[in-house]
């Protein structure tokens, strides 16, 4: 399956972008009312919890921290959460956040790679980075996040 590579340029320094994407203030702005949970050392787990099937700590992506640079580098193996997958271990994939200063601006490259032929969760990912990415880049650069309605 082929990788999903996608890249912003946004408003805003490294340090305010990674906070988004690493704080749980930030995720749970963007990623529909889910935190980020981890100490973000290589190797520990990682997982986004939030309001879902199983309740407010439903967990909806986990995997393991692979590397971690601070406002440069974060990439964890994702899997979806159990409650997605009746209870077993599913497809595992590769989400790689990366971030470099570009004059005033920061460049947000996220490749989700490393996809396993037959995952059902690929069509769906790929709708639902553009979402994901478009309210970071509107979060950072104002403050407040887009209404997608009941899409969200």
């Amino acid at each position: 399956m082929k990788e999903l590579k996608y890249e912003f340029y946004i408003a805003g320094t490294p340090e305010k972008v990674w906070g988004t994407l690493t704080s749980p203030e930030g995720t749970k702005q963007i990623f529909y009312g889910s935190v980020i949970r981890s100490t973000f050392q290589v190797g520990e787990a990682l997982e986004y919890v939030g309001p879902g099937v199983e309740g407010d700590e439903t967990v909806h992506v986990y995997g393991d921290v692979l590397e971690y640079e601070m406002n440069q580098v974060l990439r964890f193996t994702h899997y979806t959460g159990k409650s997605y997958t009746n209870g077993e271990q599913g497809f595992e994939s590769r989400i790689s956040y990366l971030l470099e200063p570009v004059g005033a601006c920061t460049k947000l490259t996220l490749i989700h790679d490393q996809w396993k032929e037959g995952d059902p969760h690929y069509e769906n990912s790929d709708n639902a980075w553009w979402m994901i990415l478009n309210n970071i880049k509107t979060l950072v650069e104002t403050g407040k996040t887009l209404d997608f309605g009941d899409m969200g």
